[in-house]
């Protein structure tokens, strides 16, 4: 595995790669890798000849009391998980490199509606922050395929139009999530939570499927469900951000045309914020008369 540590490192050496008419697959990261890191990469092999994975703590997308400083930074092990992997490429920039005129000045790419909800309302300017870095990784790395985990289902959502709109020649894959045998979804954060928490936490995966059972079932009154999983995170110790059922692929109110619903939550335990969803293909849309509203 060969590790570059610039742009200008980094592009003859995927040429040579591009001049033997190798395909490459990216995974971009954060590092401190786990196990739903290398199902990425895993599924990547599968995919393309070259994998280049990049390790890049991005500060555009923290806001001002989030945790950038106190974000691991675990490279040296990360490399030794990349290279039992196979991995062929890693790239691990520096601010600099990425952000060579200092990002007061950056040029931002912003998403609009996608990018505008969920999470983008609890963290305003975090998903800037992530297709600004991702738009600029994808420039640097020219891949041809990219993979993203579905846990982060509304950031890949994000990804996916971006790459459309902007006419990026990239196919953008996701990965189904990973999780530990309890059902709480692998997470860089997960490392934070307390021994107290860590037990409560599957809490969030299994209201989720609750949720999603219901749907399932023929039970209509998405504002009852959201109510009822909010209440009941919150008895287990969570302070919920938010608990909704949303189109899977808009984001927005469930309507008549929805083909499948993203069922999709945010929750804090202690200073620990964990996201997770759930999806369910609807049934023909003549039994779904009723969502839009509620009733």
């Amino acid at each position: 595995m060969r590790t570059y540590n610039s742009t200008a490192a980094l592009k003859p050496a995927l040429a040579a790669f591009r001049g033997q008419a190798q395909t490459i697959a990216f995974v971009p990261t954060m590092g401190n890798l786990h196990e739903g890191h290398l199902d990425l990469v895993r599924k990547a092999r599968t995919l393309c000849d070259i994998v280049v994975v990049s390790v890049f703590v991005n500060p555009l997308q923290f806001g001002p009391n989030e945790d950038l400083d106190a974000y691991p930074r675990t490279l040296l092990a990360d490399k030794e998980k990349l290279f039992a992997e196979g991995v062929q490429v890693l790239f691990a920039p520096g601010v600099n490199d990425v952000y060579p005129q200092g990002m007061d000045a950056q040029t931002l790419v912003h998403v609009p509606e996608l990018g505008d909800t969920l999470c983008g309302s609890r963290r305003p300017g975090h998903f800037d922050g992530v297709t600004t870095v991702v738009s600029k990784l994808f420039n640097m790395v020219q891949p041809d395929v990219a993979l993203f985990g579905e846990k982060d289902f509304q950031q890949l959502s994000i990804v996916r139009k971006m790459v459309t709109d902007l006419c990026m020649p990239i196919e953008i894959i996701g990965v189904v999530t990973t999780r530990d045998e309890d059902g709480l979804a692998k997470s860089s954060r997960n490392g934070y939570l307390s021994l107290q928490h860590r037990r409560i936490a599957p809490t969030l995966n299994q209201t989720l499927n609750e949720c999603r059972e219901a749907i399932a079932c023929g039970f209509d009154n998405f504002l009852q469900l959201e109510s009822h999983a909010r209440l009941r995170l919150l008895q287990a110790g969570f302070e919920t951000d938010y608990f909704t059922v949303r189109d899977a692929r808009t984001l927005k109110a469930v309507t008549d045309s929805t083909e499948e619903v993203a069922i999709l939550a945010a929750a804090r335990l202690g200073e620990t914020r964990l996201i997770d969803n759930v999806r369910l293909v609807l049934n023909p849309i003549s039994d779904w008369g009723m969502l839009a509203d509620g009733r």
